[in-house]
């Protein structure tokens, strides 16, 4: 964009304006931060070059993400106020125009996120990129195979069988991991008859391609990988499934995008996070996951399928065979199904319309930036306040120590009793309001100890919320016995299916988050309804 000041089309007149003035505002942000500097207050342009400055300041003003977002017309006027401009020259080659289909294309709200318009882009370039991905991967693990075998003893003679190992038409399967116990490697080889129907179907075949590394200290892990290795070997399956040895990032780099479905069968509730399936996600895959670590929170039954989990379930060997047999039915009569679903164009449209909803659901979401921004605003920001608040005072130190051990105490008194609404007809229209209600029991507390909250939000089918928003209830009545109501308003902002629960947390304004006392009160049921 900046090989030459003059020349050139008009969208790459576009684009160096686009960084002149975005890039601008956002390079005068990042000089603050860094050299701990105000941030400016007055912006001047000259000409119009600069004149996408305005737009980026009113983006972040507006911003939802932003400390105090504004609504347009404000921002407008914020922005217009701390804004110089001049002209150097009134001559109309002084002053670019672009047109506004141009503009949209670097500005449009489908640019916003995952970065690039997901609906306008044709299902059969969706699906046409997806085989060329599944194919550099069928290619790479052809590869990689011979070469293992090789490294194994086998002559090269021998390894004719390598060129039909994985095919590029066939619904891929991928599993990559460090193998600890609690990550069942080998969880898909419980009744491995049953998985060599899978894989072997005539009409709709899977294929696996499984990665991992153990621990060197880690036995247990080993036998695990060995145990996998015993089964891919078989010359009966071995063209659909492949373990490939020394999982690295180069391995990794062609295999997530190469692969359709992403499978993580943790022991519930062990995982710690999960991020392969992040990965897949950003490449278009769907996930095939017990709902565990990430998955458990973004999962909203459009953007893959949850393995159901035998909690309570005391022996582990049950427990395995149950979440086995849930995964093969799973695959076989909703996974291979709907990736085998063809129209009269041979496309999966229910296919790619998953793969379409998961990139622009999960996009924003999966994001090294989303992670950092939620960590510095949820946790580093109010701990750092915390701490300068009680290092300089050690009274109020104490205090909060003695309503720690006070809450604690009385914690086991506090409980809902009951909860009701008002407001909510069987037909609830988009805009309209209701009323919770929340009778409680505080024991000896006081209601300024409390935080009763209402957690709302969409409802996925398995009727768990889903992006659910917080609003705290006001405190409204007292009763004796240390009784209280209270209640807030609540906007119904969405359409679908629609849910809410209640609970109880600590409030004090010197703990940074009610989490660090270990506390939580809750009712029994989540209350749904449907809007229209």
């Amino acid at each position: 964009m900046t090989d030459r000041l003059y020349g050139g089309t008009t969208e790459h007149r576009l684009r160096q304006e686009l960084l002149l003035g975005v890039g601008g505002v956002r390079a005068l942000r990042a000089f603050s931060r860094r050299t701990g500097s105000p941030d400016p207050e007055v912006f001047h342009t000259n000409e119009g070059h600069a004149g996408f400055l305005g737009l980026e300041r009113i983006r972040e003003l507006t911003a939802a993400d932003s400390e105090d977002p504004l609504d347009f017309a404000t921002a407008v006027e914020v922005s217009r106020a701390g804004t110089v401009f001049t002209t150097h020259t009134p001559v109309p080659a002084g002053i670019d125009r672009f047109p506004r289909e141009l503009v949209e294309q670097y500005f449009g709200g489908d640019n916003a996120s995952p970065g690039v318009p997901v609906d306008k882009i044709p299902g059969t370039s969706i699906w046409q990129t997806k085989r060329e991905l599944r194919a550099h991967l069928v290619a790479d693990v052809r590869t990689r195979v011979r070469k293992s075998w090789l490294a194994r003893g086998a002559s090269a003679a021998e390894l004719g069988w390598v060129d039909s190992v994985l095919d590029a038409d066939v619904l891929t399967i991928g599993f990559a991991r460090r193998v600890p116990s609690y990550k069942r490697l080998t969880l898909m080889l419980r009744d491995s008859e049953r998985l060599k129907r899978l894989l072997l179907h005539p009409e709709r075949p899977v294929q696996l391609v499984i990665a991992g590394k153990s621990h060197p200290a880690d036995e247990g892990g080993k036998r695990l990988i060995q145990e996998i290795v015993r089964f891919s070997d078989d010359p009966e399956v071995r063209h659909r499934i492949v373990f490939l040895p020394n999982y690295d990032i180069a391995m990794a780099q062609p295999l997530y995008p190469g692969c359709d479905v992403w499978l993580n069968n943790p022991l519930r509730p062990y995982e710690a996070c999960g991020t392969s399936g992040m990965k897949a996600a950003l490449n278009g895959g769907l996930n095939l996951s017990i709902l565990d670590g990430w998955w458990d929170e973004w999962y909203d039954g459009d953007n893959g399928w949850a393995i159901p989990s035998a909690d309570g379930v005391d022996d582990p060997d049950r427990r395995d065979d149950i979440e086995a047999h849930a995964l093969y039915d799973l695959i076989e009569d909703e996974v291979a199904p709907r990736f085998y679903a063809v129209d009269g164009d041979e496309l999966p449209t229910r296919w790619i319309e998953m793969v379409r909803h998961t990139l622009k659901s999960l996009g924003p979401k999966v994001l090294a930036s989303r992670m950092l921004r939620d960590y510095v605003r949820e946790l580093y920001t109010p701990a750092a306040l915390s701490a300068r608040r009680l290092e300089g005072d050690q009274g109020a130190a104490q205090g909060l120590a003695r309503w720690k051990s006070a809450i604690r105490a009385a914690w086991p008194q506090v409980r809902i009793e009951h909860v009701e609404s008002s407001g909510v007809s069987d037909a609830p229209a988009l805009g309209s309001t209701f009323t919770v209600r929340v009778y409680a029991s505080l024991g000896g507390l006081d209601p300024a100890d409390v935080d009763v909250q209402a957690v709302h939000g969409r409802v996925a089918g398995d009727d768990e919320l889903r992006d659910p928003q917080v609003a705290s209830l006001a405190h409204a009545e007292s009763y004796e016995a240390g009784r209280h109501r209270f209640e807030a308003e609540l906007a119904l902002d969405r359409t679908g299916p629609f849910g809410y629960t209640v609970r109880i947390l600590p409030r004090h304004e010197l703990v940074a988050s009610p989490a660090e006392v270990g506390v939580v009160a809750w009712p029994l049921d989540v209350n749904t309804a449907d809007l229209d």
